[in-house]
């Protein structure tokens, strides 16, 4: 998790999109969970979990700034994780005493805007971008330029 690769000396900078600064001994399951409407996981077998529920579109849908062949192509994409990134607490704040920019995706139909919030408030700085929640894909040009900021 980025939240724990602070504390190296390779690392200079911190930059966080829609994402997330836990405390030690808080698991990324735990953050999610007071979400409204937080995406659907269920159980993919050999102790991993999948996304559940949804299709194409459906998830597609959560990231409405995508067009749809980009949507479809990030469902595709989507695969089983190993449940415990989901229940291991964070061993290390790494995000703590490095400095740091939060991109708080203002337009995000999958991590609150409230939840991200919470989170940039403990980074250096805040950056609002009218997105959703993969910015990266869907308007690279703002997450570069905040790269670039960061000289």
């Amino acid at each position: 998790m980025i939240a724990e690769a602070g504390h190296h000396r390779a690392i200079a900078r911190l930059l966080f999109v829609s994402s997330s600064l836990p405390d030690v001994g808080t698991a990324q399951g735990a953050i999610m969970a007071d979400e409204p409407d937080p995406v659907s996981i269920g159980d993919a077998g050999e102790e991993r979990l999948a996304v559940s529920g949804y299709d194409a579109a459906s998830f597609g849908a959560r990231f409405q700034h995508a067009d749809p062949d980009t949507q479809r192509a990030g469902w595709e994409r989507v695969t089983a994780q190993d449940a415990t990134v989901f229940v291991t607490p964070t061993t290390d704040a790494g995000w703590q005493g490095v400095d740091s920019t939060y991109l708080v995706c203002t337009e995000d139909r999958s991590t609150t805007v409230g939840l991200q919030r919470s989170h940039a408030a403990r980074a250096t700085r805040t950056v609002d971008v009218a997105t959703g929640h993969h910015p990266f894909v869907t308007r690279p040009d703002l997450v570069a330029e905040q790269v670039l900021a960061l000289g």
